[in-house]
């Protein structure tokens, strides 16, 4: 497992220490990872519209092919999603 964000890796090493994840997480500051994968997406806060992030899962399999994504994400519950999609 292992997570991406746009961070710093100082900012997701106190993220990662704070809610104690058992992965990875690497820095896309450039947000390269984020074009390749198709995550960056138009939002709007305040009715400013901006560029952003959408919170989103790929599950890739053991060959490096995508085998699921999970667009939208919201926090609550999510893992125990995606656990149940791999089981099945």
């Amino acid at each position: 497992m292992l997570g991406i964000s746009a961070d710093t890796p100082e900012k997701q090493k106190k993220f990662k220490e704070k809610y104690e994840l058992p992965y990875s997480l690497l820095a896309d500051t450039d947000k390269k990872v984020c074009n390749t994968y198709g995550v960056m997406t138009e939002k709007s806060m305040y009715g400013k519209k901006f560029l952003g992030i959408e919170r989103t899962t790929f599950v890739i399999d053991g060959k490096g092919k995508i085998a699921r994504i999970f667009s939208k994400v919201k926090p609550e519950g999510h893992a125990e999603d995606v656990l149940a999609s791999l089981k099945s």
